[in-house]
């Protein structure tokens, strides 16, 4: 059965179907704009009660939370396409690790320079100086510490590409490609390398092909 994922332009939702790829799941794609509130109508809230991007439906199960989207489907389809968990209990903690390091201490810094430096105008926002230098010096904190084990590690959570690496992919091409801050990047030997990887997957380039969004 095809994978319906809702989305598919928003960061989280590219973060879902990289996953989908790499585990070669067939899907296909119900557009929510969420530049036009799509996502609060009220067929769509029936999915998402928050109001968010994206949701899966896979026959009659629905699924929303797109790590929870990516766990879910490295599990079901262990068997087929890219091995996004590790192949040992160790491997596996260590993916959850760097799963939970980017959803707490990536994440928040990256999104608030993504909402401050690209999104504000199409947010109604005036953007915040304080708020997007606070933000730069968190994430270059969190990167530091990304050097650090990427010295030791082909990938964050070892010598495997995984979930973990999966993560970090749409927030990391804001930072390169749309924030124009390229040098919290390059700047950083090791996480250089890695982010030339990760970025050149095929997985990632056909997302981006299909479903950039405009900025």
């Amino acid at each position: 059965m095809v994978v319906k994922l809702y989305g598919p332009h928003c960061a989280a939702s590219k973060r879902a179907l990289v996953c989908l790829i790499e585990k070669e799941i067939e899907f296909e794609v119900v557009p929510v704009d969420v530049s036009k509130g799509e996502q609060r109508d009220p067929e769509y809230l029936k999915l998402q009660p928050f109001g968010v991007v994206p949701v899966i439906q896979d026959g009659d199960y629905t699924l929303y939370e797109s790590r929870a989207i990516m766990r879910y489907y490295a599990e079901k389809y262990r068997s087929q396409g890219v091995e996004l968990l590790g192949k040992t209990i160790e491997e596996r903690g260590l993916v959850e690790q760097w799963l939970e390091v980017e959803a707490h201490n990536f994440h928040p810094p990256a999104y608030n320079l993504a909402i401050h430096v690209l999104f504000a105008s199409m947010l109604g926002m005036t953007p915040d100086p304080k708020v997007i230098e606070e933000s730069e010096a968190n994430l270059r904190k969190v990167l530091n510490i990304y050097e650090e084990r990427l010295s030791k590690n082909k990938y964050l959570a070892g010598d495997f590409f995984s979930l973990a690496d999966i993560s970090h992919l749409p927030f990391m091409d804001y930072i390169v490609n749309n924030m124009k801050k390229e040098y919290l990047i390059k700047e950083r030997k090791n996480v250089s390398a890695w982010w030339d990887d990760i970025s050149n997957r095929p997985s990632w380039k056909r997302i981006l092909q299909l479903y950039r969004a405009p900025i």
